[in-house]
């Protein structure tokens, strides 16, 4: 069964690079004329979240550079600590609704120190792959299409955020622990 999906999984890509542009010539759509068109639309949309992009990003400096995210740390500790929780995942779960490279740069940090098949480890990789950057979604998919009201959105990402967190602690503590 492994050795057909992973020949399934090597196959897909090579076989929709070839069969979209000769199903597209098939039903006779000017192919290249048309990804012209796309990516001249993608070149606007990119113009038009920069602004997005660059608030959010003087956000995420300033909420790091303030200490507050250290402040915050400092106060979820000792909960941690008292439960039995590695607290050295704890920023993950502080960096990971914000910005995905600063998370997968601490995750790695975690791997190295920690080992890829410790409890911290996989409770970092389990975090890594079962949470979002929820501000960066927001940021760039709702500025690209103009959508203004977003505190709705928010509760739910971040709150999604929280269960996908609490949940790849508990169930790596269960299952490895």
């Amino acid at each position: 069964m492994y050795g057909w999906i992973t020949t399934i999984s090597a196959w897909t890509i090579p076989f929709m690079i070839v069969f979209i542009p000769l199903y597209a010539a098939f039903r006779k759509v000017p192919v290249y004329e048309s990804f012209l068109d796309g990516a001249k639309d993608g070149f606007g949309t990119a113009i038009n979240i920069i602004p997005h992009l660059v608030g959010m990003m003087v956000a995420i400096s300033m909420f790091r550079a303030s200490g507050a995210m250290d402040l915050l740390i400092a106060l979820i500790r000792p909960l941690f600590d008292q439960l039995g929780i590695p607290s050295e995942v704890l920023p993950l779960g502080l960096l990971r609704p914000i910005t995905g490279a600063g998370s997968l740069a601490f995750t790695t940090e975690l791997i190295k120190t920690h080992g890829p098949d410790s409890m911290i480890g996989r409770i970092a990789s389990t975090i890594q792959g079962s949470t979002d950057t929820t501000l960066y979604v927001l940021t760039v998919y709702f500025g690209a299409v103009g959508i203004r009201k977003s505190r709705y959105a928010l509760k739910v990402g971040l709150f999604s955020d929280i269960v996908g967190f609490l949940a790849a602690i508990f169930i790596c503590l269960y299952i490895f622990g």
